[in-house]
């Protein structure tokens, strides 16, 4: 019974700190915007460089939160991919 109560057998994921991880979420976020503002305001940006800022977010953001690929799918690729369309007339 009082290994139930033991601190050091919670799980990981209960352990983490809810300002550090805003603190992710907030610059996480940040460095998304910005890379959609960079392919949505540079003239000069071909497809392949977008792209590739794209992947390197995409490695960017799974390595501060490795186990939210399918919140990363969810959310940010379907915004990457609405960005490109606009902006380089894909279909």
């Amino acid at each position: 019974m009082q290994a139930e109560s033991d601190p050091s057998l919670t799980a990981p994921a209960l352990d983490h700190d809810p300002v550090e991880e805003g603190k992710l979420i907030r610059r996480m976020q940040m460095m998304m915007n910005m890379v959609m503002q960079v392919i949505a305001q540079d003239a000069s940006l071909t497809i392949d460089e977008a792209s590739q800022m794209i992947a390197d977010s995409k490695k960017a953001a799974l390595a501060m939160f490795p186990d939210k690929e399918l919140a990363y799918e969810i959310i940010w690729r379907t915004r990457f991919q609405r960005l490109m369309r606009e902006r380089f007339r894909i279909m």
